[in-house]
C-alpha cells in the first residue's frame, strides 16, 4: 500500500498571484504528488500551500518550490501581519497513510539537509524533526523574525541545523519539520448562545479554564504562591477549542483544532462534546469538518461506532465511512461527500483500478478480448478475492446470528482480517497487469548502441523480477485466506458452510493459477539465486494449498452429510 505524506509549505507572498503560481507550478511538475490547496492571504502577505504524495516525490516537490521561492521572493521588501523569517517560512511534513512519524522525520531531515547544502539556506529543524529540544517549538526558531536574523545567525547557540550561518537578505531562513496532522472540526449545538458553547469548549480543551474565586464566571482568577494563574485542565489532550455563533447556520458551535488525532481522534472529541453538552442541558446536532481529513480518521470513527453497536467492523471501507458520517452528523448542515473531503480519495487515479473498477460483466468481457492482459495472474488474484470475500460474508453473518450475540467480537475480528486480505488481493488484480505492461515497455526500449542495450537488458530483468514477485504475493495472500475459511467452516454460521467451502475452492485455484505465472515469468530470468528461493517457497505453498482445500472440503461434506 502507498505511503503518503502531506506537505504544507508557507510562503512569504500572499498578494502577487503570478509569483504564487510560479511556485505552485514547480509542485505540479513532480510526478507522484498532487496539489490539493493554495490559500493566499493579502493581510498576512502569506500563502499556505498543501500537497500530498509519496515520500520521495514530496521531498522533490518541496525542494523545487523552496528553490523557486528563493528566486522570486525578496524578503528585504516583505511586510505582513504574520510572523516570518524566510521566503519559504516553514515547511512541515505530516504522515498521512501507511507511514510512521519516525519515518516522516527521516524525510523531513533529508529535505532540510538538501536545502541547506544545495541552496545554501540556513535551515532549522522543528517539531518532531528537531535535533535540539529548544528547537521543537516553531516560535523559538522564528523569534526575532527576519529582521533579527543577522544577530541570530551570529549566535553560536543558533547555528542552523543545515546550511551556512549566513544572512541571505533576499531569502532569510527556513524551518523544516515533521508534525502530526491537524484537524479543524466544529461541533453543532442546538443553541444560539456563544457563552454556552464556550463553556463546553472550556470543558473539553486541554488548556481548560481558569480557577476563579467566588463566582466561577466573573470571579478573580486564583494564583499560586509564585503568582502564576491556576487553570483547571479540560477533558481532552491535544485539543484547542472555543465557542462561537455562526450567522450563516443560525447556531452556536464549538470550534475545535485537534493537533494530534492519534491522541484525541475525531470521534472522541465528538463523544466528549456530546457528554459535556448533555450535562449543560444542550444537545449536539451534528458536526462539521473543515478542510481535508486522512482516511484513517474516518475509518477509526466508523469502527468506533460499529463496536459501540456491537456490530462487526469487518465490512467494506465505504460502509464504515458511511457509518462515520451518519454517527458524527457530518451531513447535518450540508451534504458531506467523502470523495471531496478524504485526502486519499482525492489522490486516487482511476487508472490504478482499471480492472477492479469494472462491472463483473465488463471484467469478463475484457478478459475474453484479444488483448493479452488481463491474463491468468489477474484472474487468479480476482478468484482469490472472491474466496476470502465468501469467508468474510460468513463471518459477518455469524457476528449477528440470533443467539450468538456474545460472539460478535470473535467473528468481527475474522471479518476485519478478511476485508484486509480482500483489499490486498484486489490491488494485485490490477498490479499483475501493470507488471506485464512493464515488461512490454522494457522490451520496447531502444537498443541501437551498447549503452542502450545495457539499459534495455537491465530494464527487462527488473520488470521480469517484479512480474515474478506479483503472482508470488498473490499465492501468499490466497494461502493466508485458508485459516479464515477453515474457521468459518468449523465455527461459523452453519447455514453458510457451503459458502465457505466455495471460498476454499477459489483460494486453491488462485494459488495454483498464480504459481503457473510465477513459473512462466521466471523463464529466462538471470538471477538464479532469487528464482530458486522463490520457486522453493512457491512449490511449498502449492502443496500446502492443495492439502488445506482437501481438509476444508472434508469438513464441509461432513457438516452437510
Amino acid at each position: 500500500m502507498k505511503q503518503l505524506i502531506e506537505c504544507v509549505p508557507n510562503f512569504s507572498e500572499g498578494r502577487d498571484l503570478h509569483v504564487i503560481k510560479l511556485i505552485t507550478d514547480e509542485i505540479e511538475k513532480i510526478e507522484g504528488v498532487k496539489l490539493l490547496d493554495c490559500d493566499p492571504g493579502a493581510a498576512t502577505n502569506r500563502t499556505v500551500v498543501t500537497f500530498v504524495g509519496t515520500p520521495d516525490a514530496v521531498v522533490e516537490a518541496a525542494f523545487a518550490c523552496i528553490k523557486k521561492a528563493m528566486e522570486v521572493i525578496d524578503m528585504s521588501r516583505h511586510k505582513g501581519e504574520h510572523p516570518r523569517f524566510g521566503a519559504t517560512d516553514v515547511c512541515p511534513m505530516i504522515p498521512i497513510s501507511n507511514i510512521t512519524m519516525e519515518e516522516t522525520v527521516v524525510y523531513a531531515r533529508k529535505l532540510a539537509e538538501r536545502v541547506g547544502n544545495e541552496l545554501g539556506i540556513p535551515v532549522y529543524c522543528y517539531e518532531n524533526a528537531a535535533f535540539i529540544p529548544e528547537r521543537r517549538n516553531l516560535a523559538n526558531n522564528r523569534s526575532g523574525e527576519y529582521e533579527g536574523l543577522t544577530k541570530k545567525l551570529a549566535d553560536p547557540q543558533w547555528k542552523p541545523d543545515f546550511g551556512p550561518a549566513q544572512f541571505l537578505p533576499r531569502t532569510g531562513a527556513i524551518a523544516i519539520g515533521a508534525r502530526d496532522f491537524l484537524v479543524a472540526y466544529n461541533i453543532n449545538l442546538n443553541t444560539t448562545s456563544t457563552r454556552r458553547a464556550n463553556a463546553i469548549a472550556f470543558d473539553i480543551r486541554e488548556k481548560g479554564r481558569p480557577v476563579r474565586e467566588g463566582n466561577p464566571v466573573t470571579g478573580k482568577i486564583k494564583k499560586d504562591e509564585n503568582g502564576h494563574e491556576i487553570w483547571e485542565p479540560g477533558a481532552l489532550k491535544a485539543c484547542k477549542a472555543i465557542g462561537w455563533f455562526i450567522e450563516e447556520y443560525g447556531i452556536a458551535q464549538v470550534s475545535i483544532n485537534l493537533t494530534n488525532i492519534t491522541i484525541t481522534p475525531v470521534h472522541l472529541a465528538f463523544e466528549t462534546a456530546c457528554e459535556m453538552a448533555g450535562k449543560r442541558g444542550l444537545r449536539v446536532t451534528g458536526s462539521e469538518l473543515i478542510g481535508l481529513v486522512p482516511k484513517q480518521a474516518m475509518l477509526d470513527a466508523g469502527k468506533y461506532f460499529l463496536k459501540k453497536q456491537q456490530r462487526s467492523v469487518g465490512v467494506s471501507e465505504e460502509e464504515i465511512i458511511k457509518i462515520a458520517v451518519k454517527s458524527l452528523g457530518l451531513d447535518d448542515l450540508k451534504p458531506f461527500n467523502p470523495r471531496e473531503k478524504v485526502i486519499e480519495y482525492l489522490l486516487e487515479n482511476p487508472a490504478d483500478k482499471k480492472l477492479v473498477g469494472m462491472t463483473a460483466e465488463g471484467f469478463a468481457n475484457e478478459t475474453a478480448s484479444e488483448s493479452p492482459a488481463p491474463g491468468g495472474g489477474s484472474v487468479a488474484a480476482y478468484i482469490a478475492s472472491l474466496g476470502i470475500s465468501l469467508a468474510t460474508m460468513v463471518a459477518n453473518l455469524s457476528s449477528h446470528k440470533a443467539g450468538w450475540d456474545e460472539r460478535w467480537e470473535e467473528f468481527s475480528a475474522y471479518a476485519e482480517a478478511g476485508q484486509k486480505l480482500k483489499d490486498e488481493l484486489l490491488y494485485l488484480v490490477d498490479e499483475d497487469t501493470r507488471a506485464f505492461n512493464r515488461i512490454m515497455d522494457a522490451f520496447g526500449l531502444p537498443k541501437a548502441s551498447d549503452a542502450e542495450k545495457a539499459v534495455r537488458t537491465q530494464a527487462i530483468q527488473d520488470a521480469t523480477k517484479y512480474a515474478i514477485e506479483v503472482p508470488f504475493r498473490t499465492m501468499k495472500k490466497a494461502y493466508d485466506s485458508f485459516s479464515i475459511i477453515k474457521a468459518m467452516v468449523e465455527t461459523g454460521n452453519p447455514n453458510s458452510v457451503t459458502d465457505a467451502g466455495v471460498g476454499a475452492l477459489c483460494a486453491r485455484s488462485a494459488v495454483i493459477g498464480a504459481y503457473l505465472n510465477v513459473k512462466v515469468n521466471g523463464a529466462g530470468f538471470k538471477d538464479k539465486e532469487f528464482l530458486d528461493k522463490v520457486t522453493v517457497e512457491a512449490e511449498a505453498l502449492l502443496e500446502s494449498a492443495k492439502l488445506a482445500e482437501t481438509e476444508i472440503l472434508a469438513l464441509v461434506m461432513a457438516k452437510i452429510g
